[in-house]
């Protein structure tokens, strides 16, 4: 495995290491960013490789350090470790069919990794990795237009060619009629079938209720895995702002958030 260096937000660098891993990469596979505690026993859940097979996956290895305590010091006592645990973890990944890059970082603010990773590799998405036994059934939550394109690209992406229902569901916003929901949603279908996803996998359902997130919970029972938009500014508001026990309570198995694009400088 080579070795990249990268450079943190913070006063002190961040170390990262990196390795592609897989033939015949594909340009055009959705990235997706798979970040795991690994100094704490994360690893991949279950149903993983299955749900990212189609994937360019960004697998990062972090690890939390004190403030007091150097980047490079603590690769230099834990970093082989790590990069070990990275590389079964990649492996497996790999053999399912992904296009893998591995990362193991040492940082002191694990949201601002996390945030500028996801620019760096222009990931369309974040997986809070549930585990799941397969992946039958996709629930995808869209609520605005904005950033749609990006969820488009993503569900084609991962399941056009992977025989998965997929459901397409919008909470009404104030205001918004019942046509206005199904206006919005056929115009998404019409999207995934032009990009790959068979038509007749693909059903509508658009709900007047009040609490859009437990509303997508409940929905998310009988689906296997869920894409969801994040929240305003960045995946660290919706996803690592909330305790890991209450994104489990709510979202069974895994939840793909789609990020928004950055805007240009």
């Amino acid at each position: 495995m080579t070795e990249t260096p990268a450079e943190d937000g913070g006063e002190q660098p961040e170390v990262g290491e990196g390795a592609a891993t897989g033939e015949g990469a594909e340009t055009d596979r959705p990235s997706v960013l798979v970040p795991l505690e690994v100094l704490e026993g994360e690893s991949p859940p279950p149903g993983t490789p299955e749900l990212l097979a189609n994937a360019r996956v960004v697998l990062l290895g972090y690890h939390v350090i004190p403030e007091q305590t150097a980047a490079e010091q603590a690769r230099e006592q834990f970093g082989e470790t790590a990069m070990s645990k990275l590389g079964e973890f990649a492996d497996r990944l790999a053999e399912a069919g992904s296009d893998v890059e591995t990362r193991l970082v040492f940082t002191h603010d694990k949201e601002t990794t996390i945030d500028r990773l996801i620019y760096e590799y222009d990931c369309l998405a974040v997986l809070v990795p549930n585990s799941t036994e397969r992946v039958d059934s996709v629930l995808v939550a869209l609520r605005g237009t904005i950033g749609v394109g990006r969820n488009v690209r993503l569900v084609a992406g991962l399941f056009a060619d992977a025989g998965v229902d997929v459901t397409l569901y919008h909470v009404l916003d104030e205001g918004e009629s019942l046509d206005d929901g199904e206006s919005f949603l056929n115009g998404v279908k019409t999207d995934l079938v032009e990009r790959g996803i068979d038509l007749d996998r693909i059903e509508t359902l658009v709900e007047d209720a009040d609490a859009s997130i437990d509303a997508i919970a409940g929905r998310a029972e009988s689906h296997d895995a869920v894409v969801m938009g994040e929240t305003d500014p960045s995946v660290t508001t919706f996803v690592f702002g909330m305790p890991s026990e209450l994104v489990a309570e709510r979202f069974l198995g895994p939840v793909l958030v789609v990020q928004r694009e950055r805007p240009e400088e």
